[in-house]
C-alpha cells in the first residue's frame, strides 16, 4: 500500500516536515510505502477555470500538479500538510490542491485522506477544516486522530518538542493505516459503492 504526503511548507525540513515525518515512522513500521513531496517552494499558479482539463484529462498548466496527480492516482492514501498562514493553508498548497482535485479525473473514492496543520500558535483548526474539504468532495474517507491534527512550533524543529502534537501524528497515522487496510478488505469482498450519474443544480436557473 502507498501513502502520498504533500508538504506545503516552503521549508523542506521545517516543522510541517517534522509532523509528517512522525507519521512516516508509523507507516514504515506498518509496511506502508510512503513518499513526501515538497511543493511549498514551487511556483504553482491557481486555477483559471479554463475548463481545458475536461478535454485533456489533466491541467493545461503542465507543472507539479500533473506530476502529483500521477502519484495520487497510484496511492491508497493522501496526507496534506501545511503551515498556517493567516489562519489558513498556505497559498501554494491551496493552488495545487484546487487544480489537482479539479483537473484529475481518476476515481478518488475510498482513498483515505488526512490533513495536518502546523502553527506557531493559532489557526490550526481553520486550516484543518479547509484541507478536509478536498477529501469530502471526492468521496474520500477522512482519517481522524485523537484531536484536530496539528502541531505547534515556530523555529525549525520546535514541533518535535510538542509531545502531544507528535502523539497526534502517530495516532493519526495508525488510524489511517487501519482505514486503508479495512477498505482494501472491503473492496475485495464487497467492491465500492455504486454511483449515480452526477446531478448538477444551480441555485439560479
Amino acid at each position: 500500500m502507498k501513502v502520498l504526503m504533500l508538504n506545503g511548507s516552503p521549508r523542506a525540513n521545517g516543522n510541517t516536515f517534522t509532523a509528517l515525518n512522525e507519521m512516516c515512522k508509523v507507516f514504515k513500521k506498518e509496511g506502508i510505502e510512503t513518499q513526501i513531496v515538497h511543493i511549498g517552494n514551487k511556483a504553482i499558479r491557481g486555477c483559471v477555470a479554463c475548463g481545458s482539463c475536461g478535454q485533456k484529462g489533466k491541467c493545461v498548466f503542465d507543472d507539479e500538479v500533473n506530476e502529483v496527480a500521477k502519484l495520487f492516482e497510484e496511492a491508497d492514501g493522501l496526507v496534506l500538510g501545511s503551515p498556517v498562514y493567516y489562519a489558513s493553508a498556505n497559498s501554494t498548497l491551496t493552488a495545487l490542491c484546487d487544480r489537482l482535485f479539479y483537473s484529475s479525473h481518476f476515481d478518488k473514492t475510498m482513498k483515505v485522506g488526512a490533513s495536518v496543520a502546523v502553527a506557531r500558535r493559532g489557526g490550526i483548526t481553520a486550516t484543518y477544516d479547509q484541507l478536509n474539504k478536498y477529501f469530502g468532495i471526492s468521496g474520500m474517507p477522512i482519517a481522524s486522530g485523537q484531536y484536530w491534527n496539528g502541531a505547534h512550533g515556530a523555529a525549525p524543529g520546535q514541533a518535535a518538542e510538542d509531545t502531544e502534537g507528535m502523539q497526534q501524528m502517530r495516532t493519526l497515522a495508525e488510524n489511517m493505516v487501519f482505514l486503508m487496510k479495512s477498505i482494501q478488505l472491503g473492496k475485495e469482498k464487497f467492491g465500492i459503492p455504486d454511483k449515480e450519474k452526477k446531478t448538477f443544480m444551480n441555485f439560479i436557473r
